[in-house]
């Protein structure tokens, strides 16, 4: 692997020499040899076939989990050596060595499904560890690690956030610095991988490579993203919870405005690679609950909303809409978190108008509608973290962001991107005060580095702790924390702990305290 040279670097130089074929390993032109040779040189490497892909579990349940796996004994072909059908055998134990064994089965893996297996665990033990491991083909897979969810009381909730990690802009080091954390379970809040590529002869976003349309195409994306170590190491660590946002199918597409061949290949592509419950038309939109400490509900914000800026439109849709609004009247005393792909709080421009209007800034009317029913239900502890603008922002959340004097009724926390590109210094350096004054509602905006958010989480506090790698062309390049904010229960809004003042940042509103 070659050391502080990233992926977008190698690909520019054998573009502007003229070779990209030799290079991206995506490239139509290429045999399944030279595709892997053509990754391997991107820093790719994958675990012993047929389980090249990994292992991972997910949306875990106070009695189970869902484990997954995929057989993909040539990761980057577009065609499958396997048999129509390969039995796969699973076990899971209470320690990694599977001496305590307490279940298993086998289960068949389909060429229909991607020879892909999900997993639904039952009869396990609430709030305990659990260890997991797939057996297929006289081969084993490695061990990997999960954990259920606990009922009743609980005194600390560990977890992390990850989001927008396009393959070509670097290495995931934020990915191996999540693996490395002791978590309950990660959150991914979607962009997991990029679609784009040739437009009219020219690639766009940095060489990224063909565009994908069918669903050979969109598994060989997956695969490729799951190439990376740290990626599957993360996976194979904890469980996740999911959504997506828009790039899983194509940039900023809506319910109505995507094909919907493309998108079926698309969301049986996400599902085939993913610790995922349904693969008929996926429901990502649920509520789960650790124990009484913390309430996550999950929304899906492209899968059903209409186009941007009309009268009436809708990111939720009717359905997720009622959902949202049951979920925040029937609210019990615990932390609430919405686990949000794009952002939520307004950010409008100086002299009028807003910066991008595929967030919530373009469904105006139904944020006001779902923000004021959080406002006169008397939801309180209210934290919503998002992923999408591969830049750190923390916003006071208010029902009507028009109006100077809302009330604060939560708090909002946009991660960093694992990798994917984010404006130029010298753009944050002049928007981000640009930016505070036009939204008073705005306390921080850092938008020069990469990471991820850990959130710890007691029945008095939630602390979000800003986690940002020293250089993304680094596969090993150390985590360190950035900034830490406080949000204590009851008493709506954040502030920065004293020991975050003099992290650098493009603004900041007031002064940090304890």
């Amino acid at each position: 692997m070659r050391p502080n040279l990233n992926r977008r670097d190698l690909l520019r130089s054998a573009a502007a020499a003229g070779a990209l074929g030799a290079v991206w390993p995506l490239s139509e032109s290429l045999s399944p040899a030279q595709a892997m040779a053509a990754a391997v040189d991107l820093g790719v490497s994958y675990d012993p076939a047929p389980f090249t892909l990994g292992v991972g579990s997910g949306d875990p349940l106070p009695d189970g989990v869902v484990l997954w796996t995929r057989l993909a004994p040539e990761p980057l072909s577009l065609t499958s050596s396997l048999a129509d059908s390969v039995d796969v055998a699973w076990s899971v134990a209470e320690d990694p060595l599977f001496h305590r064994k307490i279940a298993g089965g086998t289960v068949a893996a389909t060429a229909a499904q991607g020879h892909s297996v999900h997993i639904p665990v039952h009869g396990l033990r609430p709030g305990r560890r659990y260890y997991y491991r797939f057996s297929a083909l006289g081969k084993t897979s490695r061990v990997g690690r999960t954990k259920t969810a606990p009922v009743g009381p609980v005194a600390e909730v560990r977890f992390a956030s990850a989001n927008c990690q396009a393959f070509h802009d670097g290495f995931y080091a934020a990915h191996r610095g999540i693996a490395g954390e002791n978590l309950d379970f990660v959150v991914h809040l979607g962009d997991y991988i990029y679609e784009h590529g040739k437009v009219g002869g020219q690639h766009v976003r940095d060489h990224e490579g063909p565009e994908v349309f069918t669903l050979a195409d969109y598994r060989r994306r997956h695969a490729l993203y799951k190439g990376d170590p740290s990626l599957r190491a993360m996976h194979a660590a904890h469980p996740v919870f999911l959504t997506w946002d828009d790039h899983e199918v194509v940039n900023d597409y809506s319910g109505t405005t995507v094909f919907r061949e493309r998108r079926a290949a698309a969301y049986q592509a996400y599902y085939e690679h993913m610790p995922l419950r349904d693969g008929s038309g996926p429901q990502i939109y649920q509520t789960r609950h650790w124990g009484d400490l913390l309430e996550l509900d999950v929304l899906d914000l492209r899968q059903y909303r209409s186009a941007q800026n009309l009268p009436n439109g809708t990111i939720l849709g009717a359905e997720q809409k009622t959902w949202l609004k049951n979920r925040i009247g029937s609210a019990g005393d615990s932390w609430h978190c919405w686990v949000n792909s794009i952002m939520l709080s307004q950010l409008a421009k100086p002299g009028g108008g807003y910066y991008f209007t595929d967030q919530w800034d373009g469904f105006r009317a139904e944020r006001d509608e779902v923000l004021g029913h959080v406002h006169r239900s008397g939801m309180r502890d209210l934290v919503v973290i998002t992923g999408d603008w591969h830049s750190a922002f923390v916003d006071d959340v208010v029902p009507d962001f028009d109006e100077p004097d809302a009330p604060v009724i939560g708090t909002e926390f946009t991660a960093h991107s694992i990798t994917s590109g984010a404006y130029s210094p010298e753009w944050n350096a002049t928007n981000g005060p640009v930016m505070g004054r036009a939204n008073p509602h705005l306390k921080y905006f850092e938008g020069n580095r990469y990471g991820y958010d850990v959130y710890e989480v007691t029945p008095r506090r939630w602390s979000t702790h800003l986690r940002v790698i020293e250089d993304r062309r680094d596969p090993y390049s150390p985590v360190r924390t950035l900034t830490t904010f406080h949000v204590d229960r009851g008493v709506p809004g954040s502030r920065e702990d004293r020991r975050g003042a003099d992290s650098p940042a493009q603004y900041r509103r007031g002064a940090p305290s304890g």
